[in-house]
């Protein structure tokens, strides 16, 4: 079975503000699906974060290596376009876009066997996770009626991230924190993303240790990217003496880019982004590393339908697992598939079980969303 064609899909019109200073409007384009058709009729759909434009891009370098490749095989053809461009982006939009492509090419590989990923990538540890509510932080008033919708939609964890909290002052964070434990009591688990990826973060180990004091005080299950992304030294000193759980690893690329933080113990959670970092492939690998060294794996997913799907197959196939991220709301994971994820009454998700990723886009949705 040989990939004869991929089709870019950029989506616009349901895109969800990311928390940057500058903010993002729903027709910006932060997302894209790609769908990879082969000479004997199977196609597989990747999803990742990034934009068409890039995404064009990544695709002309990419295309001659891969066209007429083998379908079945993702974790070689994968890493034979990784090895193949260092020398045009060694992480980036390019690896980004290979992202996209091992996705779409594990969703194939289910097809042609009838199996679900899961059972591909090893084998299935569970048949459903919790998923947490992904939110925004937002002023006290609007926090709480955030929350309440949240937890109104089955979520029985939430994470709230980036703007305003970090960016006034200590009195400020702990108002927003006591507010959301107020609001949703003390069984609904909670996370706090200070988003330090932001351009120009300025806050330093001193600021992350004392916030991770105040956020024990109102049980923080995490305190995540609470140091600029690159600051592993910070990390490792603010993981060895915080009394909440430390997690980053959003924006690395590559497997070869976690070694570090999980050998060195810089985190006590690690978040590869499979729609970012090399895919499933990747994200396998990274993974099974993690558990060796007991370091916990939590997916990121500011994600579509595509990458939550992908993130609910490995989550399945690996020993030790306990959340995915859900962006919520968000058109683009609940208005983009035939059948809709949904939320049981303990609040977990049920792991699809059909062949590949166990979703199928809803063409006539995607309409809405699709670019031209």
């Amino acid at each position: 079975m040989k990939i004869v064609r991929v089709n870019i899909i950029p989506l616009v019109g349901g895109t969800v503000d990311g928390g940057w200073p500058q903010g993002h409007e729903k027709k910006a384009n932060l997302h894209t699906l790609i769908e990879v058709e082969t000479d004997e009729g199977i196609t597989g759909v990747g999803g990742i974060y990034t934009s068409g434009a890039l995404v064009e891009g990544a695709m002309g370098l990419l295309w001659p290596l891969l066209k007429n490749e083998s379908a079945l095989e993702p974790e070689r053809v994968t890493e034979k376009l990784r090895q193949s461009t260092f020398w045009q982006g060694r992480g980036g939009s390019v690896e980004h876009a290979i992202s996209g492509l091992d996705i779409a090419l594990w969703d194939i590989f289910g097809k042609a066997c009838g199996q679900p990923v899961s059972r591909l990538l090893g084998g299935n540890y569970r048949d459903r996770i919790r998923p947490y509510g992904s939110i925004l932080f937002d002023e006290p008033d609007a926090l709480r009626t955030k929350l309440e919708e949240v937890v109104s939609r089955g979520f029985k964890a939430i994470k709230m991230g980036w703007r305003p909290f970090g960016r006034r002052d200590r009195q400020f964070d702990e108002l927003l924190v006591r507010t959301a434990r107020q609001t949703v009591g003390d069984k609904i688990e909670l996370m706090v993303d200070a988003g330090g990826s932001e351009q120009f973060w300025p806050h330093g180990v001193n600021w992350a240790r004392t916030t991770a004091r105040m956020l024990a005080n109102y049980n923080i299950r995490w305190f995540e990217e609470a140091l600029p992304p690159d600051d592993i030294e910070g990390y490792i000193e603010l993981t060895k003496t915080s009394p909440v759980p430390i997690a980053s690893g959003e924006v690395l690329t590559r497997r070869q880019s976690f070694l570090p933080w999980i050998e060195r113990r810089a985190v006590d959670i690690i978040q590869p982004d499979c729609t970012k970092n090399g895919g499933l492939s990747e994200s396998r690998k990274i993974a099974w590393c993690a558990f060796d060294h007991n370091v916990t794996m939590v997916a990121h997913g500011w994600n579509t339908a595509v990458g939550l799907a992908a993130d609910l197959q490995l989550a399945a196939a690996m020993p030790i697992a306990h959340y995915v991220e859900y962006l919520t709301p968000c058109d683009y994971i609940e208005d983009l598939t035939v059948e809709p994820f949904e939320i049981d009454g303990e609040g977990f998700l049920k792991i699809p079980t059909r062949p590949g990723l166990g979703i199928e886009l809803d063409h006539e949705k995607l309409k809405k969303y699709r670019v031209g």
